[in-house]
């Protein structure tokens, strides 16, 4: 009898939950009934999404979980699923944010390396600074300041970074642990060949810039 209680949580958080993952991903520290439910009805949710052609990744040690497309083998595998319509799209990210979000996932492998508090918060300046030893001496400051502003918004509105609600002061960020799905070791292994290619993009765009000064 008490087997045919354990779905406790009904058909309605089923649906409360796979509508919060369509919508983005779900973290522990943002809604505590919320991740409870998941965990609780993980396969029923990990179900329901793959007829929609997507995967449930969850991870429990992090605390947060999100749905992505499903990998082109597994597609394939189910036939008819393959021509199912993308229903998470993949965002094309800017060179900049591109550059922003590694630098910030190096940042967030060595700050676990040290082993302390789980949270990296940084502030404005400390993430300007991140950027700044990649750019050219020459780099204008405040417009570096402006752009890293449009920068840190787009990844903040991507679920990267969390804005910290702040009283008085410099605004701060903290950077999500979702970052390390989307960012992997493997990625990180080529980090230093990868900024060495940044740094010649960067290079080159700064020189065309000035060549365009002068030309006016």
């Amino acid at each position: 009898m008490e087997e045919q209680q354990t779905p406790s949580l009904g058909r309605g958080d089923l649906s409360t939950v796979a509508v919060a993952l369509l919508k983005g991903v779900i973290y522990r520290d943002g809604n505590e009934r919320l991740w409870a439910a998941l965990l609780e009805l993980q396969t029923h949710v990990r179900d329901y999404v793959a007829v929609l052609g997507l995967e449930l990744v969850v991870d429990e040690a992090e605390g947060y979980a999100f749905v992505k497309s499903r990998t082109e083998p597994d597609a394939e595998v189910d036939g008819d699923q393959a021509k199912l319509p993308r229903l998470v799209a993949r965002r094309p990210l800017s060179f900049p944010v591109s550059l922003l979000l590694a630098l910030l996932r190096k940042k967030l492998a060595e700050w676990d390396a040290g082993g302390g508090d789980t949270r990296l918060v940084l502030s404005r300046e400390d993430i300007v600074e991140l950027v700044r030893v990649f750019l050219p001496a020459s780099t204008n400051e405040a417009r570096l300041v402006d752009q890293i502003d449009t920068h840190v918004n787009k990844i903040v509105d991507l679920g990267f970074l969390r804005r910290m609600k702040t009283a008085s002061g410099p605004p701060t960020f903290e950077v999500r642990r979702i970052l390390k799905a989307f960012v992997d070791a493997q990625w990180l292994l080529d980090f230093d060949a990868r900024l060495a290619s940044y740094q010649a993009h960067l290079r080159d765009s700064t020189n065309s810039d000035q060549t365009e000064s002068r030309d006016e």
